[in-house]
């Protein structure tokens, strides 16, 4: 039947989404390589996107671009390899990010809560780093 094929590879994409590890293994260099000039062209777009603003609302931008780039790059080294230390390391990229974030947005603030949200935005970032290394220690007993 001329189906036949099709359902194979609707089959065999479904696998692959649901396998992340099987999937991992089935990135070829040329679908990383092509994801990664994605996020780099990406980057760029939002980078330039930024150069039309001013003052902080410039660097917020600026720092939410290269944040959106370095949490996307980490993301696709995990789903290169499948690795639990990768996702793991993606996760805390992700915090280190949201921070850098949260603090360049704390600079609209005014001088008396501007302390109190680089504050609030550390707390942020440490209760997230806190999660990971009891995830990876939970992760390595079992």
């Amino acid at each position: 039947m001329t189906f036949q094929p099709l359902k194979t590879s609707l089959m065999l994409a479904g696998l692959l989404a649901f396998s992340s590890g099987f999937a991992a293994d089935q990135m070829s260099k040329d679908d990383y390589k092509a994801a990664k000039d994605q996020i780099s062209a990406t980057y760029k777009s939002d980078k330039a996107a930024c150069a039309k603003m001013d003052g902080n609302a410039k660097d917020v931008c600026s720092a939410e671009a290269k944040a959106k780039e370095k949490v996307a790059l980490a993301d696709l080294d995990y789903k290169k390899s499948g690795k639990d230390s990768d996702r793991i390391k993606a996760a805390k990229v992700k915090a280190e990010q949201d921070y850098a974030v949260a603090k360049e947005k704390c600079e609209d603030k005014s001088v008396t809560d501007k302390g109190a949200c680089k504050k609030e935005a550390k707390a942020a970032e440490d209760k997230a780093m806190a999660d990971l290394k009891a995830e990876k220690k939970v992760a390595s007993k079992g």
